[in-house]
């Protein structure tokens, strides 16, 4: 027992409750919390900017299941990460926004803002110390409130409290509650186990909400005869079964979609089926749709649904496998020799055929990717960026398993992908992180490059480079030929990653990406960064992509 400030309490008592590591761009505000933290044994890494700092934070925290903190100056320090915010927000992602706070009698203060209801606006929790009696009750209570209801909460510290005196004892931090997931009731089992015991053509996809119930929704499959997929959130996550689809909606090849298409029901587990996983419903049409999660607001948000089961999926699953059994159902369902032949014709992009659209200049985007992608080892972690080419990292780099993937696409802004791909490196050093970006994306975040190059990480980015914002050159490009506002003279991305200490290469042919093998054969301490320039056309999945929703 002794005496701290509140500072190094709220600290102190986050790194007692098991945060793995801190990010963070630290001002006067959060100094003293900060360094409050590294001593208590956590890893701090400085970004270059608040919003890189708090989707590294997202993306560490999405692939280890592990909190992170995010550490802020007060008012613009906060302000500055609000998209990164935002983003972990609507992903649901359990991370700790620590940020001072300027008191509420400073209201002339330069650094003012109502921080509570600006982070109410993002969807994430607004929590704070209020007394210096109360700074590890409240620090505490933030704690589990991220864990147990996967929600970003920001942290408000005032800065009048950080330096009042309380008294500190590590033990006196209570443990983190277990709670074990709720099942459904005995009716929603049985009325699931009737309608895939019926089904003749059953469809099981799984969202970040499935991610635990991984065997028990195979044991469904398997007494059913159902097709597995994901939604983008969680693809991998069925890598080694020979009857999935890999992934639901824009992403998926033409022929995985029409399997998912000529489902006769489909039963998602923690996938929330928006207009991204549905293909704007098209996948959703003729067929009897079943959604599983364990939370009540979820169930029918997107789309409308024949039956919803608030409960645990991984639970839910359970009992529904065990209904099943002992009913002794053992159906072939989807699983014919016919589909079985098509699965393996359509499982990967990089098999489907393709009119090569290069010139002597640019190289099509599907030959790029399909050229890294064959030389990258698959111990990797693929992080696409938003933009007209986000379907060529996205769907195209294969990936080992549901952590080799990470989409920081929640809020659909573009510019997250570089620093998400730094946090999901951190949190899996034994892979190589592979960020897609677009130029426009690149040019808005590169400046994170210095933190992955202090960091000496291995990061391979992919900078998909048309010299504009594609997406909206190529939706406007037929009604318009006003298109300077989106478009950009030719720059030099390769020098400019090399200036901050970057090896990196210029891309317009596929001979050109060879030097990339000799960064793969060495130790990999510095980022490889590839310029390519490449040819400008409308993905496929721009006719769903930028409909108004």
């Amino acid at each position: 027992m002794g005496q701290v400030t509140v500072a190094e309490a709220v600290g102190l008592t986050l790194a007692r409750l098991g945060v793995s590591r801190v990010f963070g761009v630290v001002g006067s505000g959060n100094f003293h919390m900060t360094n409050a933290l590294l001593s208590g044994g956590m890893p701090f890494v400085a970004a270059r900017h608040e919003m890189g700092a708090t989707c590294m934070a997202d993306a560490y925290s999405r692939t280890t299941g592990e909190v992170a903190v995010v550490s802020l100056h007060q008012g613009c320090g906060l302000t500055n990460a609000m998209t990164g915010i935002t983003e972990a927000a609507k992903a649901r992602t359990p991370i700790i926004v620590l940020t001072g706070d300027t008191p509420g009698f400073a209201k002339t203060s330069n650094f003012y803002i109502d921080q509570d209801d600006a982070v109410a606006a993002l969807g994430a929790a607004a929590m704070r110390v209020h007394r210096p009696e109360t700074a590890v009750a409240d620090t505490y209570r933030a704690y589990v409130h991220a864990v147990k209801d996967r929600r970003t909460v920001v942290l408000s510290v005032p800065i009048d409290l950080q330096t009042a005196l309380v008294d500190w004892d590590e033990d006196a931090v209570p443990a983190v509650p277990a709670v074990t997931g709720a099942g459904a009731g005995g009716a929603s089992i049985e009325q699931l186990a009737d309608l895939l015991a019926r089904a003749e053509r059953p469809v099981l996809v799984a969202g970040r909400g499935g991610w635990h119930a991984k065997a028990q929704i195979r044991r469904i499959a398997a007494s059913v005869g159902a097709l597995l997929t994901t939604s983008a959130a969680a693809r991998g996550l069925f890598h080694d079964d020979p009857w999935h689809i890999d992934v639901m909606g824009g992403f998926a090849t033409d022929g995985g979609a029409e399997l998912i298409a000529g489902a006769d029901l489909l039963v998602a587990f923690g996938a929330s089926l928006n207009r991204w996983t549905s293909r704007n419903g098209t996948l959703l049409k003729d067929k009897t749709i079943v959604q599983i999660d364990d939370t009540a607001d979820a169930l029918g948000s997107h789309t409308r649904i024949d039956l919803g089961i608030l409960g645990d999926t991984a639970a839910v699953a359970e009992a529904v496998a065990d209904r099943l059994d002992a009913a002794g159902v053992q159906q072939r369902g989807y699983r014919t020799d016919e589909v079985e032949t098509k699965l393996i014709d359509t499982l990967l992009w990089r098999e489907q055929p393709f009119e090569d659209r290069g010139d002597d200049t640019h190289i099509d985007p599907r030959t790029f990717t399909n050229a890294v992608d064959a030389m990258v080892p698959l111990r990797r972690i693929v992080v696409p960026d938003g933009g007209n080419f986000n379907g060529y990292p996205g769907a195209y780099l294969q990936v080992p398993d549901v952590h080799g993937y990470s989409v920081p696409l929640a809020f659909q802004s573009i510019g997250l992908g570089l620093a998400s791909a730094i946090g999901a490196g951190l949190a899996h050093p034994d892979r190589i992180p592979v960020a897609g970006i677009g130029d426009g994306g690149f040019m808005m975040s590169h400046v994170e490059l210095d933190t992955a190059v202090r960091l000496q990480l291995g990061l391979l980015v992919l900078v998909y480079n048309d010299n504009a914002y594609g997406a909206e050159v190529q939706h406007f490009k037929h009604v318009t030929d006003q298109l300077e506002i989106v478009s950009f003279p030719e720059t030099d991305i390769a020098a400019l990653a090399r200036g901050y200490g970057c090896e990196a290469i210029t891309v317009r042919s596929e001979a050109d990406i060879a030097p990339l093998q000799d960064w793969l054969d060495g130790p990999r301490t510095r980022p490889f960064v590839i310029d390519a320039k490449t040819a400008a056309f409308p993905s496929w999945l721009l006719g769903h992509s930028m409909d108004e929703n």
